[in-house]
């Protein structure tokens, strides 16, 4: 992939504890695949220090947005897709849970495969995962009910690390309305139903960190990404929204 420029979003909402390491991973595994890339952090309100501290990163292929109020990851990421240059665009979440050692092989992966999407899977064989217990039961409760609604080829639609090509990314992306929770599904049913249907599961190592933010709002946050799901169903196939 080393012929591409790559553009990867990273969406960080109360981030100042992690994101000048997050921007030093990031940085150390796209220089290792190519020269051509651009990092755009997309701040999700200005709720503590994280604008500041990206602010004092001295690299020009650090990119820093951001906005007052906090909108959402699905805003963040849009947001970052609208500016994005790259032939490849993707995203990952702030925080480090997920391993930037695997983007070489999801990139290597899309050429391979011509894909149109990669996604990162908790339940490819080859990923390392430290997950709660509790969190892989709900986990598979969710994918059940995402397999029996939107009917899609893959398994796992919830890892924050995916990949697209620009044409792909450019015309999904303007499309999406959910702005926090059910963001990851909403973009892969869009995708689907615009005819982006070769999407391929690579691996992932992820080390769930006890005391995000995404753990500290579990059940409320399962709960609205729950009600968001069915929102994204009923646009879809009762409304025809998206065409």
């Amino acid at each position: 992939m080393s012929a591409n420029f790559i553009s990867l979003i990273v969406p960080a909402y109360k981030q100042e504890k992690t994101i000048t390491e997050d921007v030093k991973s990031l940085n150390l595994a796209l220089s290792s695949i190519t020269s051509e890339y651009e990092i755009i952090v997309v701040v999700d309100g200005f709720l503590d220090q994280t604008f500041e501290k990206l602010k004092h990163i001295k690299n020009s292929k650090v990119i820093p947005l951001g906005y007052e109020l906090n909108k959402g990851k699905g805003f963040a990421i849009k947001l970052g897709v609208e500016k994005a240059k790259g032939d490849v665009i993707g995203f990952i979440d702030a925080g480090m849970d997920l391993s930037p050692s695997e983007i070489s092989l999801m990139l290597n992966m899309m050429e391979w495969n011509k894909a149109d999407i990669v996604i990162g899977s908790k339940l490819h064989p080859d990923s390392i995962i430290q997950y709660p217990l509790s969190r892989k039961i709900l986990s598979w409760g969710y994918r059940s009910l995402i397999k029996l609604l939107f009917r899609l080829s893959v398994r796992d639609t919830q890892v924050g690390l995916k990949f697209f090509r620009r044409k792909t990314a450019k015309e999904v992306f303007p499309k999406i309305i959910v702005k926090a929770f059910a963001f990851d599904v909403e973009v892969l049913a869009v995708a689907r139903m615009l005819g982006y249907t070769k999407i391929i599961e690579a691996p992932i190592k992820l080390t769930f960190k006890q005391g995000s933010v995404t753990s500290t709002n579990f059940w409320k946050i399962s709960f609205l990404t729950l009600v968001d799901t069915l929102a994204v169903f009923y646009r879809l196939r009762f409304l025809n929204y998206y065409k």
